[in-house]
């Protein structure tokens, strides 16, 4: 491969979708340490924890806490190989172009198209749940006024530089951060006993109403499914960190603190909620785990609080999807994966790639809008497991990846995974078992066979794909 050094950040490859195919232009190294720092960060606290976490609750009670830890430790294995990779080599590609060198150019077409179809969808979900928000505030309104009003404006944060992208996102980050810090120190001031108008719950609330498993092991398998897709979009970091000054020390700094972020974040929030207040409080229900807290703790105007921390979180999931699949795609497209005509880049930005995951997004709106029951269900459960696809893929590619890099580019490993291999076979076996899990339940399962299918057919055209080319290179030689 090409390779198309930089001043500024290590050797780059071509096949990292840095270089435009035929452009001659590059992207941009516009994101700054402060930026990626943030990223990460902020990555981690998403709707699906602010939200989402209500029926992880409900159904596995206090063994909440126990499911977060243990779908956080997965993560953490995920992260890890996957910093160690694009530490190893920056690529605007991630884990596409790592599947790509270490399995096959197939790995690479199956692993990148389905990401940047969940970014798409996803772009359309968080746009949606947005909406419902300003609703609350402007019930006269209609929710795809606000939809697009969204979509316009993040759709141009992503076409212009992408130290703008980076900016949006900061701010975002540092919001949520501060929001989620502050929960936790009022939760820490309630438990014991400090915070003016509490008084120290100790254990009744772990082991009083229920026990710490209510709901036996079957409750605690569905809170462990509801924890793991709560943490997507850690991913996108490794995307960003390619049009970073220093990816390498981007991303090894973003890994290195990928374990207290969780462990404060998720598990320090779980652990807080329910201490604090029983788990089947109706109000966890109703307002949802945060805000029943914030409510109980006698805050004024909570509930409004979170409205504005869940937008934001909404906001920036909108914000990164978008740019997450514009550069899978253009990644993918660079590698002769796709359209050329949609790999032209203009001021350091992939501006043909951007407008079409933003059109693919909004397309999935117009879906939901016309056919909810049918065809938006359809895409939803099309990427319903697909997070668990990548997973595999950056788990099998670093196997295949750490040897030849101990073999021939050591000094490359400068984040190295843990207990090589043992560990890795370890989440292999933990992707398999979270798998063998959806199996057991019916909305799950749905959603798996959807994505299984979505995936084959994926797979079945880049193997196609990789044994034309194979061919034609054959005739090229002769």
């Amino acid at each position: 491969m090409n390779r198309t050094p930089s001043s500024a950040a290590p050797a780059r490859e071509h096949g990292d979708a840095v270089q435009g195919p035929g452009s001659g232009s590059t992207l941009s190294n516009g994101l700054k340490q402060r930026h990626l720092s943030m990223i990460a960060l902020g990555g981690v606290i998403g709707a699906g924890l602010f939200v989402g976490s209500r029926e992880g609750i409900a159904a596995a009670g206090p063994s909440i806490v126990l499911a977060y830890a243990v779908s956080g430790a997965l993560v953490m294995l995920i992260m890890r190989m996957l910093g160690e990779m694009a530490a190893a080599n920056p690529a605007s590609g991630s884990f596409s172009v790592h599947a790509e060198r270490s399995i096959g150019s197939w790995a690479g077409f199956t692993v990148g198209w389905m990401f940047t179809a969940l970014l798409c969808v996803a772009v359309a979900a968080e746009a949606l749940g947005a909406a419902d928000v300003m609703l609350q505030w402007f019930p006269g309104t209609e929710p795809w006024m606000w939809v697009l009003l969204f979509m316009v404006i993040f759709t141009g944060t992503n076409l212009t530089a992408v130290s703008n992208f980076g900016e949006f996102e900061f701010w975002f980050a540092a919001l949520k951060v501060a929001a989620i810090g502050i929960f936790l120190v009022l939760g820490l001031l309630a438990i014991f006993g400090v915070l003016p108008g509490t008084h120290a719950p100790g254990t009744s609330h772990l082991t009083g109403d229920g026990g710490f498993l209510p709901k036996g092991v079957d409750g605690l398998m569905v809170g462990l499914l509801a924890s793991v897709f709560a943490y997507g979009g850690l991913e996108t970091v490794t995307i960003a960190a390619a049009e970073s000054k220093d990816p390498v020390r981007g991303v090894a700094g973003a890994v290195r603190t990928a374990m207290w972020r969780i462990a404060l974040f998720y598990v320090g929030s779980m652990a807080i909620i329910v201490t604090v207040i029983p788990w089947s409080a109706p109000s966890i229900a109703k307002s949802g785990p945060y805000v029943a807290v914030l409510d109980y703790l006698k805050i004024p105007a909570a509930g409004q609080i979170m409205n504005v921390v869940i937008l934001v979180a909404l906001l920036s999931a909108v914000n990164a999807n978008l740019y997450g699949s514009s550069r899978m795609a253009y990644s993918l497209i660079s590698r002769g994966q796709g359209p050329a005509f949609l790999g032209k880049v203009s001021g350091g930005v992939p501006r043909r790639a951007v407008l079409l995951c933003a059109a693919f997004g909004f397309l999935a709106v117009l879906l939901s809008f016309l056919w909810p029951d049918t065809l938006f269900q359809w895409l939803l459960n099309m990427v319903g497991a697909a997070v668990l696809v990548v997973w595999g893929f950056i788990a099998t590619a670093q196997l295949r990846m750490r040897r030849t890099l101990e073999r021939e580019a050591p000094e490359k490993l400068v984040v190295k995974m843990w207990a090589f291999p043992v560990l890795t076979w370890v989440a292999l076996a933990g992707i398999v078992a979270v798998l063998l899990l959806m199996l057991r339940d019916e909305n799950q399962r749905i959603q798996l066979l959807f994505t299984g299918g979505f995936g084959v057919v994926l797979a079945v055209i880049g193997l196609v794909r990789q044994q034309s080319l194979g061919k034609g290179a054959d005739l090229a030689k002769k």
